[in-house]
């Protein structure tokens, strides 16, 4: 599964949401496709209040403060 990792640069949150996602990288096949905001003028308007942002399958699993665990449910959920 592909995962779209929203993010920008010197974001104490985003880093933490990487490193769980890394975590869970370890537990299923997750392919993180990191995308900094910053890049495009779209994204920083769609985003930029929000990130960091982790989607899948075209839908949002979740922003801001990442659970490891809501975010491990929600992507069993989606792989079946």
């Amino acid at each position: 599964m592909t995962i779209t990792f929203y993010t920008k640069n010197h974001c104490p949150l985003c880093d933490k949401a990487h490193m769980i996602l890394e975590e869970l990288q370890e537990e299923m096949p997750l392919e993180i496709r990191k995308i900094d905001i910053y890049q495009s003028d779209e994204l920083i308007e769609k985003y930029g209040l929000m990130i960091p942002v982790i989607a899948a399958e075209g839908e949002e699993l979740q922003y801001g403060q990442i659970n490891k665990e809501n975010l491990r449910k929600r992507l069993l959920t989606i792989n079946k």
